[in-house]
């Protein structure tokens, strides 16, 4: 069976079947070979292989991205793990770089935070220099409408990371539809979130990414207050955040 010939054969035989409907497939290469089991058994095997493959290469990009992305995350970083004074406690946000974890700081003070690291096995010079940027980006504000920075550093496994303030709030939409909120009242949370930005622009940062979900509202002295987050794809207007940001 190993000659060429026979080699012809079987990827005759394999060629033909897939043109037939999939479900006749292997009864189609039954018949062909009723006298030759060896070539059938051949011949299957390399339909089989043929779906299997098939089947992988149809499953979208995406998912299996975030298949992997996830089987890193697992087991790397988890509730009850610490990095430096910060006890991991729970997963609240996960993107293509990296991953927000809420953690309590233990010293210090002892606050609830937020822990954004970038996935493991990802430090690439890219992702750092992105990563960094947007640290630097953070940094440069200092408003009661935008989420404050507390720390930054890299885990024992080298991810870089950085402590931001942990806002406990939910999606300006979302927000004012439970709070029923009239246009009065929708206006002013609108008028804080602008003061934020105006304060972002006015550092040289664009955020470029504004969206209800990266406008959380949280309650001071019983008045909404929003924090805008996640400045990740914000651009500098002014001068390089990292001298190896991309350009």
């Amino acid at each position: 069976m190993q000659d060429a010939a026979n080699w012809d054969r079987i990827w005759d035989l394999f060629h033909t079947a897939l043109e037939q409907p999939e479900n006749t497939r292997v009864s189609f290469v039954n018949n062909a070979c009723e006298s030759e089991p060896a070539l059938r058994e051949r011949v299957l095997e390399l339909l089989a292989s043929h779906a299997s493959a098939s089947g992988f290469l149809e499953r979208p990009a995406e998912s299996l991205l975030e298949g992997l992305q996830q089987d890193i995350l697992d087991a790397d970083i988890g509730p009850g793990d610490r990095i430096g004074p910060y006890r991991i406690e729970e997963l609240i946000g996960e993107g293509g770089m990296g991953a927000v974890f809420r953690a309590t700081q233990q010293e210090p003070v002892r606050r609830s935070v937020a822990l954004k690291v970038t996935h493991l096995g990802m430090a690439t010079k890219d992702v750092l220099a992105r990563f960094d940027a947007e640290r630097q980006v953070l940094a440069l504000m200092n408003h009661s409408n935008i989420a404050k920075v507390y720390d930054a550093g890299s885990t024992t496994t080298g991810q870089p990371y950085f402590v931001m303030e942990f806002v406990d709030g939910e999606p300006v939409t979302a927000y004012c539809d439970r709070h029923r909120l009239g246009i009065d009242e929708r206006l002013q949370v609108f008028l804080k979130i602008c003061d934020g930005l105006q304060h972002a622009h006015q550092n040289g940062v664009i955020h470029r990414d504004i969206k209800p979900t990266n406008v959380l509202v949280t309650r001071e002295s019983e008045k909404p207050v929003p924090k805008i987050i996640d400045f990740g794809v914000a651009k500098a207007t002014g001068e390089n955040l990292s001298d190896e940001s991309l350009q």
